[in-house]
């Protein structure tokens, strides 16, 4: 039986890359993977708590954080087909130029 310890550690590490992919990528897909992945960690780090504690609240918190990705998935996938069309780059140091 795997401890709640390594679970929360596994949700450290995952979240840990994907906050220096966010940081360290200049592209707009793969920063929102990054993105993706930390909120996945965060996921991963609910469950565990709640199944050391036997509550289903974070249960219902990640039901709600999933939904949340889901929709920004949908939005944000269009925003960036959007701009390669427009650009073909989804450089996001190029796409400060669209600052109004």
């Amino acid at each position: 039986m795997v401890g709640t310890e390594w679970y929360v550690a596994l949700s450290g590490i995952l979240f840990a890359i994907g906050m220096a992919g966010v940081l360290v990528r200049r592209t707009a897909v793969l920063m929102f993977l990054s993105v993706e992945l930390m909120l996945n960690a965060a996921n991963l780090a609910l469950v565990a708590f709640a199944r050391a504690w036997g509550d289903l609240t974070a249960h219902t918190a990640v039901f709600i954080v999933m939904t949340l990705a889901a929709a920004e998935v949908a939005i944000g996938l269009a925003i960036i087909v959007t701009i390669f069309r427009k650009r073909a780059s989804t450089n996001v140091d190029d796409l400060a130029e669209l600052r109004g």
